[in-house]
């Protein structure tokens, strides 16, 4: 496994010149078809600004009057912060940003280094859906330095942590070479609506996972720092043992619900502490005024968190189960803190 950000090597050089891609050959999509961004409700030609294919970099343009202001900021306040903290490479931040000026709303964009395969990723082109305990260590340290900076540093919350956004640096810029060259050779399609070209994405078809909401979220109670812990917990199951931790499929038969995942991590944790209840605006739809679980769905039986690890074993297993049940507490002031995770004698392979 490559890491996840490296740090960059500072060069000075001319910049490439741009390349020149076709401008015939490639498929011309009837403008009575929809692509792309014409499937969204909101999508408006003139909301969008025509981008060419050929740049290495991430370049993200935000539509016009989409309220991702606050994105942009948090993007802003991380190119400011201390860039000499150990946690600063393993965060993705913005190469550059800027504003393109346009009658009505501007268009904010997002300039930075193209990224490779997730987390996720790997585990699919991994034959055993899993990483190794040395691969799975090496990945968390790196996480845990990204989250003790946006923690401590940038007092900043993730609030979405798990396989398909932990990302790693392309080491071998080869690969863009290949992309542009499947480019040359066979040009996306696209369309053109009033001369402004939508082109077709060229997709790897990868399954999306919702996000792990913890404790506190469900609950409905206050949170900060800690749903980033809990969620690192949760990820520890997908990336290691293969299978989910919480599934939250309710016995209805409609799919996911709050009750049947709350009713998971009892299974695992053990009963919430009555304190955390009377905090939650929505413990009340699950529990008793004395915390007894009320909710119309069973609580699972027949298994514990211990029993749901099944690659280790001995005071490897007794010291890894330490470390993962400092993340998955239901008090959100229960858990560690990334840095205290970062000296962790599992992690550091003192045993």
């Amino acid at each position: 496994m490559t890491s996840l950000f490296k740090r960059a090597k500072s060069a000075i050089r001319r910049p490439p010149a741009p390349m020149r891609f076709p401008i015939k050959g490639f498929e011309v999509v009837s403008e009575s078809e929809v692509l792309e961004e014409e499937a969204f409700d909101e999508f408006k030609a003139e909301r969008y600004y025509p981008m060419i294919i050929g740049e290495y970099i991430a370049l993200k343009v935000y539509t016009r009057g989409e309220n991702k202001q606050e994105e942009f900021n948090i993007y802003q306040h991380l190119s400011k912060a201390n860039p000499s903290h150990s946690g600063h490479p393993y965060v993705r931040t913005a190469l550059d940003t800027f504003t393109i000026p346009r009658v009505g709303s501007d268009h904010h964009c997002l300039v930075q280094k193209p990224m490779w395969e997730s987390f996720r990723d790997l585990l699919y082109r991994n034959p055993t859906q899993r990483l190794t305990e040395e691969l799975l260590k090496g990945g968390l340290m790196q996480v845990l330095f990204a989250l003790d900076y946006l923690h401590a540093k940038c007092k900043l919350v993730h609030t979405d942590i798990k396989g398909d956004n932990i990302l790693q640096e392309i080491e071998d810029p080869s690969i863009l070479d290949t992309f542009t060259k499947a480019e040359m050779e066979q040009p996306s399609s696209r369309k053109f609506v009033n001369s402004m070209p939508v082109y077709a994405s060229r997709r790897f078809d990868m399954p999306k996972t919702l996000g792990e909401p913890s404790p506190e979220v469900m609950l409905k109670t206050e949170w900060s720092y800690s749903v980033d812990i809990w969620n690192v917990g949760v990820m520890i199951w997908d990336l290691f043992e293969g299978k989910h931790l919480f599934y939250g499929n309710d016995t209805d038969g409609k799919g996911y619900s709050t009750r049947a995942h709350l009713a998971e991590v009892i299974r695992m944790l053990g009963p919430p502490l009555l304190e955390l209840l009377e905090r939650g605006e929505r413990s009340a739809e699950f529990f008793d005024e004395h915390g007894k679980w009320k909710a119309e769905v069973d609580i699972p039986s027949n298994t514990s968190l211990e029993k749901s690890e099944e690659f280790l074993e001995g005071i490897n297993k007794l010291m890894f189960m330490r470390f993962v049940r400092g993340m998955l507490q239901w008090r959100p002031e229960d858990r560690k803190t990334a840095k205290e995770f970062l000296e962790d004698p599992w992690l550091n392979n003192e045993i």
